[in-house]
This record gives structure tokens, C-alpha cells and sequence, in this order.
């Protein structure tokens, strides 16, 4: 039986750059798996569509389906919009949607390597004080666990993590850097913890201008592209086991 195909759903974006990134990852993902079929839909502003897709999908005669939630954290897009969308689908489609890639601990470690290429060193981490900073959201559950990852990422030697937001929540990028200053905490660096860039991640590199340092979007990182991989994997478990393979 042929593996379900995986539809990587994204949010979508006027920024070019966004779409650009999203392909850029996809790419990384079918390298790592190439007897899986990736495609890519967007919720807005982007084609093709997730329900474009998914018609087209059907039209071919695929059956089984893993649609993946190309997001950080279970908000509104992963609880309401998507969930909307593949009700849509086409009957005949067997669509099994997978969790959102965060938290994990590959995209901490996608988080750290990018200050890396920023300009840091493991040798800088108990002087630096990083600001972990998110797009934001209304839902609590996604902001506690930007609160979590921050927490626990201060535990592996950093000076301070502070979690910060670029929209509907508090503090802002700028408001955690002064904090961090304030603390004592030799260097500020900046995290976006962000798969593309954008609206909300430029007001994020804005929010940076008094840091030392600001890393890179996560976007096609390895690490992003594994953890997708493994949340294709764990949604199409049931099924393997059922199997039994």
C-alpha cells in the first residue's frame, strides 16, 4: 500500500518570501523522504490551495491523506481554520490531520543553531540573554507554551530566556531585550521562534534593533523539516498499526 501522501498546509502571505521559505522547506522534506509524496497548500493570500489541492488529489485517485499544520503552536489556525477546510475535502479522501510541529525539542536546537550563525558561540551562553520571541496569539495555550519552551531552554546554560510576542499578547521583542538588559546579562540576542519571514517577524527584527544579535527564521532548517517528518509519522500510526507494520 503506497504511503498517504503528506499536505504540508501553510498560513500563506502577501511577503513572497513567505511562500519562498515554505518550498524551500518542502524541498529539505522530500530529500529526507523520497518515497513519501509531499505537496504544499495554503490557507490565503498564496496557490494553491489547501481545498485546490486536495480536489486535484482526488481527481488522481489518491485515497489517504496526512494533512500537516505547518505551525509552532495548537491556536486558532490548528483548532478552527484547517480543521474547516478538510471537512471540505472531497468525500472519497481519508484525511488524517496531524499535530502542529511545536514544542520539540529538534526546533530548540534549530533555535540555537541559528544564534550560532548569527554570530554566537556555545561559550557565549551563560553571559547572553535570549529573547524567544513568537508571532503571538489570543489562545492560551499557545502562549503558555512559549512560556514552557522558554523555561526549559534557559535550563541548558543560557543567562535568561524571556518569552516575548509580536502581536496579541505581552511583552513586546523590544520590552524583553531592556528586561535582559536590566538582569545584567552581558549580550541580548534574539530568537524568532518563526518558521517564515514576513509581517510579524519583520516587526520581531524591529523590536531587535537594541540586541547584539538577531538570528535567521527557522525556514528550511534540517531540524524543522525532521520534526515534520516525525509528526507525518505519528499521524499515520494508527493506521501502520492497524496493519500491522
Amino acid at each position: 500500500m503506497p504511503a498517504p501522501v503528506l499536505l504540508v498546509i501553510a498560513h500563506g502571505s502577501r511577503d513572497p518570501r513567505h511562500a519562498a521559505t515554505v518550498h524551500a522547506l518542502v524541498r529539505r522534506v522530500r530529500a529526507l523522504r523520497p518515497g513519501v509524496r509531499v505537496e504544499t497548500g495554503f490557507l490565503d493570500f498564496n496557490i494553491p490551495s489547501v481545498q485546490g489541492v486536495l480536489e486535484s488529489l482526488d481527481a488522481q485517485g489518491v485515497r489517504d491523506v496526512v494533512a500537516l499544520p505547518l505551525l509552532l503552536t495548537r491556536a486558532f489556525h490548528a483548532k478552527a481554520d484547517i480543521p474547516a477546510v478538510l471537512r471540505d475535502a472531497p468525500a472519497r479522501l481519508r484525511i488524517r490531520q496531524a499535530e502542529v510541529l511545536g514544542p520539540s525539542p529538534l526546533l530548540t536546537s534549530a533555535l540555537e543553531q541559528r544564534l550560532y550563525e548569527a554570530g554566537l558561540s556555545p561559550a557565549d551562553k551563560s553571559s547572553t540573554g535570549v529573547v524567544l520571541a513568537s508571532a503571538g496569539s489570543t489562545d492560551p495555550e499557545a502562549i503558555a507554551v512559549i512560556a514552557d519552551i522558554a523555561r526549559e531552554w534557559r535550563h541548558t546554560g543560557w543567562c535568561a530566556v524571556r518569552p516575548a510576542f509580536a502581536s496579541a499578547s505581552l511583552p513586546r521583542t523590544e520590552d524583553a531585550v531592556r528586561e535582559l538588559r536590566a538582569l545584567g546579562c552581558a549580550r541580548v540576542a534574539v530568537a524568532p521562534y518563526v518558521l517564515a519571514p514576513g509581517f510579524l517577524p519583520d516587526r520581531i527584527a524591529r523590536g531587535a534593533a537594541e540586541a547584539d544579535v538577531l538570528a535567521d527564521v527557522l525556514g528550511p532548517a534540517p531540524e524543522v523539516a525532521r520534526v515534520l517528518l516525525e509528526r507525518y509519522d505519528e499521524a499515520r500510526r494508527p493506521a501502520l498499526t492497524a496493519l500491522g507494520a
